[in-house]
Parts: structure tokens; sequence; C-alpha cells
């Protein structure tokens, strides 16, 4: 694979040709090469693409491949839900099978067989299952809420975990949510939304795209830092 070096960082990157797409873009995934995707062009030119986009990747690399926490999860540990972080309760429970969580909307409650702990491991896939079926009851209902508000339309609209993104806009118009979109607050979701729908239009950033967004959501900008902060929190990804 080719290799660019940036600084201290070598960016090491594959490339695969899409003749759909209009221009180049650059996908930073955990634990994988780096994607360069969009018109043939040759290895002169995609370096130079590379080269363009150098300094971004090589934050979102340092993002997305820092440690995972290791520390278990304890009664007093916090959950995000919606933007608020909640009191976790760890319960022992010998008779489960297997851990359980539930919300109250006061806090969670985690019950496990094996004590008074939970890995974050076990505990992610448990708030992964929360959160996408949350997604479903709620995340979706806002979707229609905004095609309605907007008058743009989505093909469908379906809850897909993701490597280091929050969602996405195909070419069919099909918008894809990461479950864990029901972590930030409703206003980011809202944003989230906006900003794909916005994409069944203008499928790449450009100035009017944001136009676009503008008009529907003039305080996108503060919500699209606030999920940048999210994502730099969420690195583990």
């Amino acid at each position: 694979m080719p290799l660019l070096q940036y600084g201290q960082a070598t960016i090491e990157w594959w490339f695969q040709p899409d003749p759909k797409l209009k221009r180049h873009y650059v996908t930073v995934e955990r634990g994988r090469l780096v994607l360069l995707r969009g018109p043939m062009v040759d290895l002169a030119e995609q370096e130079a693409l590379v080269r363009r986009r150098a300094r971004w990747i090589r934050e979102k690399l340092l993002l997305v491949n820092q440690p995972q926490a290791s520390d278990a999860i304890v009664t007093g540990s916090r959950l995000l839900y919606c933007g608020r972080s909640y009191f976790t309760e760890v319960r022992h429970t010998p008779e489960l099978g297997k851990p359980r969580l539930t919300f109250t909307a006061s806090r969670f409650i985690v019950e496990t067989p094996e004590g008074l702990s939970i890995q974050p491991g076990t505990l992610a896939a448990l708030m992964e299952q929360f959160y996408r079926e949350r997604a479903q009851d709620k995340l979706l209902v806002r979707v229609r809420h905004w095609e309605r508000k907007t008058g743009m339309r989505a093909h469908a609209a379906r809850v897909r975990v993701f490597q280091s993104r929050w969602a996405s806009c195909d070419a069919c118009n099909v918008l894809e949510f990461h479950p864990r979109v029901m972590e930030l607050p409703t206003s980011v979701q809202d944003y989230v939304i906006v900003h794909e729908l916005c994409h069944t239009v203008e499928k790449s950033h450009t100035k009017a795209f944001w136009s676009l967004v503008a008009r529907h959501m003039p305080d996108w900008q503060r919500q699209h830092d606030a999920l940048e902060r999210a994502l730099v929190r969420d690195a583990s990804w």
C-alpha cells in the first residue's frame, strides 16, 4: 500500500475507484487503512489528494486509534442517553443467564450474574441494543417530522452500525443512522437528520449544501460543533 510521511505521522492508504462519484472522499476508521475513493486517478494524483487532507487525516487517526477504556462499570458509573449522563446501578443477579440492561427514566440498571461490576465490552453490546431500540422508536419518527418540515424526502431510513460515523445518505437517498446517535442531545440528533436529508438534494459538502442546511437549521454550526466534540469524546469507536 502507498505511504505518505506527514511530519511524524505515516499515512498508509488504499484507493477504491468509484466512477459514480464526482469527487474524491477520504474515510478514516479505527484499525483500518485510510480509504480514498472516487474517480480513477493515478498514484501521483492519489498522493496529492491525500497530502491535501493530511492534517485532517492525522488528527482523525489519533482520535479513532486511541486505546479503548478498560475500567469495569460499577454502581455510580454514568451512561449517556439523549445528551444526559445517567446514574448507573449494577446489581448482582445470579439467576440470570446473561447480563440485562433496563432504563427507568432516571437511571440505568444493569443486572449481571457475574458480580457487582461489568466489563465495558459486555456493556457496550447492551447499550448498542438499547440505543438501537430507542432509535427505531424515536429517531425515525423525527426523520418523518423533518421530512414534513423541510419538504425533503428520503427513500427510506434505518438504523445501522458504522465505524467512526454518525449517519449516511447513499446514492438512492436511503438514510442510515448509527444507534449511538441516541447518545446525543435531541437538538444535535435533529442536526444529524437535517444534515443527511440535505444530502438527498446535494450529495457533496458544497457551498450549496451548507446553504441548504442553514436554511432549514439556522443554528446548525452550534449543533455541528457539539457533534464534533462528541466524536472526540467517543474516539474509541
